[in-house]
């Protein structure tokens, strides 16, 4: 299988030169996602609501390559205040339930724009039959 492009339809990944998603034989390599909602493209102030809109962006882009959300093996959790590790946890075992990948979170002083609170990269590896 050749290597594959996954594109959100973002203008900012040409521009930033990157893609949503790389799709490498059976891995899937998912790019730093932030909370704006996926549809309505609005970003909530609530650092919970932006880690489920993480997460959504990230299974659509796992489902155009061919993966599940049951297939993440290693996520990374980048956020800008450590007092919002617990909020950002409960949403991801919430949504991440038995999947449970490697994980690492960190707290950075920013992101690219000041109101982003947390971001999200995941690799996924398609299982075996």
């Amino acid at each position: 299988m050749s290597r594959r492009l996954i594109s959100s339809g973002s203008p900012f990944e040409k521009i930033a030169g990157y893609s949503r998603a790389v799709v490498d034989g059976d891995l899937c390599f998912v790019a730093g996602t932030t909370g704006y909602d996926p549809v309505t493209k609005v970003l909530p102030e609530d650092v919970a609501e932006q880690t489920r809109n993480c997460f959504k962006t990230i299974a659509i882009a796992l489902k155009e390559g061919g993966f599940e959300m049951a297939d993440l093996v290693r996520a990374t959790y980048y956020v800008t205040d450590a007092k919002d590790f617990d909020a950002v946890f409960a949403v991801c075992g919430e949504t991440l339930g038995d999947i449970r990948p490697a994980a690492t979170i960190v707290a950075v002083s920013a992101l690219y724009k000041p109101e982003m609170k947390v971001e999200i990269e995941v690799t996924a590896k398609r299982r075996s039959a």
